[in-house]
């Protein structure tokens, strides 16, 4: 088992897009596509901490938006199709962008969330 102080920190940037273990940078954050693994097969750091919430989703809706919105617009105004080609060319592309940006951008935010050490909000007595 690696100990904390053991390495360096890895950056939390590469490891929240490769999904890797925000401690160590070897082990793996995720279970299954979008399930967190419980701990860190290497390290053994416990993801109990970890929350995300909605802020994947946000992101994904306002990148993944603007890029296939965007392509969209441009289709439209450059070569003015019927409406079936932007469902069969725009639908699937929104699915892939959304899809393949949601998994980087949850791992992202939870290894930000281990790096800066935050946690829920308490009131003091």
């Amino acid at each position: 088992m690696i100990r904390e102080g053991e390495f360096s920190p890895p950056s939390p940037f590469v490891c929240g897009l490769k999904g890797s273990c925000p401690r160590c940078g070897r082990g793996k954050l995720f279970a299954g596509f979008f399930t967190l693994a419980t701990r860190c097969g290497n390290c053994g750091l416990d993801f109990g901490f970890a929350d995300s919430g909605d802020g994947p989703a946000v992101f994904v809706s306002l990148i993944g938006g603007f890029l296939v919105l965007g392509a969209a617009l441009w289709t439209e105004l450059l070569y003015e199709p019927p409406f079936w080609v932007h469902l069969v060319i725009f639908l699937p592309l929104t699915l892939i962008v959304c899809l393949g940006l949601l998994r980087p951008l949850k791992g992202l935010l939870i290894a930000l969330q281990y790096r800066n050490k935050a946690e829920q909000g308490r009131l003091k007595d």
